[in-house]
């Protein structure tokens, strides 16, 4: 008898755990990661985080800066001729710049997003905004996952890899 209400003892501990976890995540104790954190987290975004890092860019998309990504998942990246993605990864600069194009000033969530035709990205060119039967395109990419909050941001989760016009 005493063994079965320590296993209930136990279980009931172990459950409260999450459930106190979620109400303290929910009142706001708990930090939201930031967008590289955020993006690492995600087994989708693997190939953009590795990308990030070659670009020596971590450390701005970790700042106190807001701002909105357009982040190309790893099946996107896929997409990209491997000649492209071998330049890119010989050219710290130019892939600086490619990563750079992903990126706005501002936390942006789609609501607001829907509401331009164009955003003019950290690269310095903009990207094209349109939404067709109810989907939001940035460019060609469609985004897959809009909306996932960082400390420092926003995420939206696309479908292809934007590419810059001066780099196209």
């Amino acid at each position: 008898m005493k063994r079965i209400l320590a296993v209930l003892i136990a279980c009931c501990a172990l459950a409260a755990v999450p459930v106190a976890s979620a109400a303290a995540h929910r009142s706001g104790k708990m930090s939201e990661p930031n967008i590289v954190a955020l993006a690492a987290s995600s087994p989708q975004l693997s190939t953009l985080v590795k990308l990030v890092k070659s670009a020596g860019l971590v450390k701005a998309l970790s700042g106190s800066a807001k701002l909105t990504v357009f982040a190309p998942t790893n099946a996107a990246f896929a997409k990209v001729p491997k000649a492209t993605l071998s330049t890119l990864a010989h050219n710290k600069k130019l892939l600086a710049k490619v990563l750079e194009y992903h990126v706005v000033k501002g936390a942006l969530t789609a609501a607001q997003i829907e509401k331009r035709s164009s955003l003019k990205t950290l690269e310095g060119a903009s990207v094209t905004v349109k939404v067709k039967s109810g989907s939001v395109y940035i460019n060609q990419a469609k985004v897959i996952t809009p909306n996932l909050k960082a400390s420092n941001g926003i995420v939206h989760v696309i479908n292809g890899v934007l590419t810059p016009p001066a780099a196209g």
